[in-house]
């Protein structure tokens, strides 16, 4: 097993002094080093990330429906958001990886910093309860909060396409999955976008299907309308 570092007992730029360092040792532990890594936190943090946003918006948002409080929180829980904010608390150098990821520069992969920015909001939650992880956490994400337009964000690309097509009574895209490489914990998903009315098509790809998926409506839609 490899190290990119010795994890502090201490919290660091995470904001929270842990009780138990085994919980946040075990947090920046990636599967490929072995067993106890962070899938079953990563588990248990999405679920209490998802809670901890849904209630930061609902109360800075008074006025915002469902469907505005749901893309929002969709914006702000995304791989790609959560991967900055695991840089932001340099959890990269302090991810314990195996040899493998190591040289892969593993600790640099959005999907691994996602997975571990939520295994981290688990280890507090475990440690020291709600209210103590609402504290270390929420200001992970002011800067994100702050600068979603208040009530309105803006919707993900695969609404935005369906939206297009429903206006002009176009038929609804079709995704077909290209590709799906890598090992179970660092999957890689290509997808392509296809629409009949008009005839194009566009490929994204992610670390999810749901993240390629996405990238390959922005892509649709930026031949629909290069000015976006």
């Amino acid at each position: 097993m490899a190290s990119a570092s010795k994890t502090p007992q201490r919290g660091d730029r995470i904001g929270h002094v842990f009780a138990d360092p085994a919980l946040l040792a075990q947090a920046l532990t990636h599967r490929s080093a072995g067993a106890p890594h962070n899938e079953r936190l990563e588990f248990l943090g999405d679920g209490v990330v998802n809670l901890l946003i849904a209630e930061a918006l609902y109360l800075r948002w008074p006025k915002a429906d469902e469907g505005a409080l749901t893309r929002a929180r969709a914006e702000l829980v995304r791989e790609p958001a959560l991967a900055v904010i695991g840089r932001a608390l340099e959890l990269g150098e302090r991810l314990t990886l195996g040899p493998g990821e190591m040289k892969s520069g593993g600790h640099r992969r959005d999907s691994i910093l996602a997975d571990a920015v939520e295994a981290v909001v688990a280890a507090i939650y475990l440690d020291a309860g709600f209210e103590a992880c609402r504290a270390a956490v929420l200001p992970w994400f002011e800067s994100a909060l702050a600068a979603l337009p208040v009530g309105k964000p803006e919707k993900d690309a695969k609404t935005r396409l369906q939206e297009w097509l429903q206006a002009r009574q176009r038929p609804l895209p079709v995704y077909e999955l290209v590709s799906e490489s890598g090992d179970d914990h660092a999957k890689h998903f290509q997808v392509r976008c296809i629409l009949s009315e008009p005839a194009l098509d566009a490929e994204g790809e992610g670390g999810s299907r749901r993240l390629a998926e996405q990238q390959a409506a922005a892509a649709v839609l930026r031949q629909l309308d290069p000015g976006k």
